[in-house]
Order: C-alpha cells, then sequence, then structure tokens
C-alpha cells in the first residue's frame, strides 16, 4: 500500500480516538512538528512509526498497513508488547525509601482491594515512602496490587506506577489501567466495544472473562506506567 493510504488510515485513527494531532503524537511519544511531516507526506510512514501506533494503541498491524480487518486488535497485546510501553523494572527492597524524596510517592494500599473511597486513596497518610529511580515519573503514584488476573504481566504482589487521565473518555485502546467504578477497583487492558458507550475489561490470564461496563459508570481512571517487582535479594 503507499504512503498516502497509510496517512488516511492514520488520520481515520486519530478521529476514531477523538483527539488532536498533537496529543496523538504525545501518545505515540514523537516530535508533533514531525509526526505533521509524517502526515503532510513530507516525512514517509515508516516501519518505526507503524510499530510505535501499533503498540501504544492497541491498532491492528494488518489493517494499519494494508487496510484489511478491524482498526484495533482483536485480542490483548502479548506480554512483549506490554512490556515494549509499559516498563518493567526489578528493585531491591532499599529502592523504597521511608521518607518522601524527588521521586514517586509510594501509598500503603492495594488498589485492586478495599473500599477506600477515591477522596481517601491518595492522601498524605497513606504514604509509606518513595521511589526516585530512572524510568519512573516522580508525578506518578505508586501501588500494590493483589490477585492474578493480570498474570504473568502483572503477578500479585506487583506494584505499579499509575498516572492519573484526566479525562476518563479519552481512552488509548489496548492499555493496562487501574479503573475504578462505583464499587470495585480493577487492573485492565481497557479494549474498545462495538457499541462506542461501552468498553471491554480484559484480563491477561484467560481464565477470566471479558468484563463489558458503561463509559458513564467509570469513577477514575489510571494508565499504568510501570510495574515493579521488589527482590529482597538483591
Amino acid at each position: 500500500m503507499s504512503n498516502d493510504d497509510k496517512i488516511i488510515r492514520i488520520k481515520a485513527l486519530i478521529d476514531d480516538q477523538g483527539i488532536t494531532q498533537s496529543e496523538f503524537a504525545k501518545r505515540i511519544a514523537i516530535d508533533a512538528s514531525n509526526f505533521s511531516k509524517h502526515l503532510t507526506g513530507k516525512l514517509p510512514i515508516s516501519d518505526s512509526l507503524i510499530n510505535k501506533i501499533v503498540v501504544e494503541l492497541g491498532v491492528s498491524k494488518k489493517w494499519l498497513c494494508s487496510g484489511n480487518g478491524p482498526m484495533y486488535a482483536s485480542t490483548s497485546p502479548t506480554t512483549n508488547d506490554v512490556h515494549n510501553h509499559i516498563r518493567t523494572l526489578t528493585l531491591p527492597s532499599g529502592a523504597i525509601v521511608p521518607e518522601v524524596r524527588n521521586g514517586a510517592k509510594v501509598y500503603g494500599l492495594d488498589v485492586t482491594a478495599g473500599n477506600l473511597g477515591r477522596d481517601r486513596m491518595f492522601t498524605d497518610d497513606l504514604v509509606i515512602g518513595s521511589i526516585d529511580v530512572p524510568f519512573i515519573n516522580s508525578d506518578c503514584s505508586i501501588v500494590k496490587v493483589s490477585g492474578d488476573s493480570m498474570k504473568p504481566v502483572i503477578n500479585n504482589g506487583d506494584m505499579i506506577a499509575i498516572r492519573e487521565i484526566k479525562n476518563p473518555n479519552l481512552i488509548f485502546w489496548g492499555q493496562i489501567y487501574v479503573v475504578l467504578l462505583e464499587d470495585y477497583r480493577m487492573v485492565k487492558y481497557v479494549r474498545k466495544h462495538e457499541n462506542p458507550e461501552r468498553v471491554i475489561l480484559r484480563s491477561e490470564n484467560k481464565e477470566y472473562d471479558d468484563i463489558e461496563i458503561e463509559k458513564r459508570d467509570i469513577c477514575d481512571l489510571f494508565i499504568v506506567e510501570n510495574i515493579i517487582r521488589i527482590d529482597n535479594r538483591i
């Protein structure tokens, strides 16, 4: 397929996401001015650009390259796909310092358990320390995860660095999120539903069925930026 055909599909994808061209460029981590040159034909649609879009947004590479099949991949990303845009870090126990420094705050809560209200989840009295290492954004909050629904990508007892999405309608399909509903908190892939008013929450563990929910039932949404494993032997 020609470069022009790929440009048309990328523009259709931007429209489907409901975001600006600049926001799209930011999401796939490329310079907005260079991205504009790709879309005007001044720069080619490279394999690197295609792969960034596929990994970051859960788009079907077959559709993006040829126009065949659905726009989005029909299955959840593989573990290798996930690790292309979520950095997994194994850290020594000493990486968590008991005081808050310049790094990301660590909260003494299990983001997938309990009935703590949203207004109490990230209060200062729940901070148990901080982690200041490369690749973890200091603006993130670090929390613990329990359960095996996202195994082996996120294991029982792992920690995750999460960042709040201010606009819950702005969902990047195929990414892993902490989804807060009125009665539940879950860590799941968020996938596109054929009904634009609904979304699919998908587990990595195939023993768990998909969950379909109304978009309006999402109280808060946090994107997972890092998976953190603490190894006491280090």
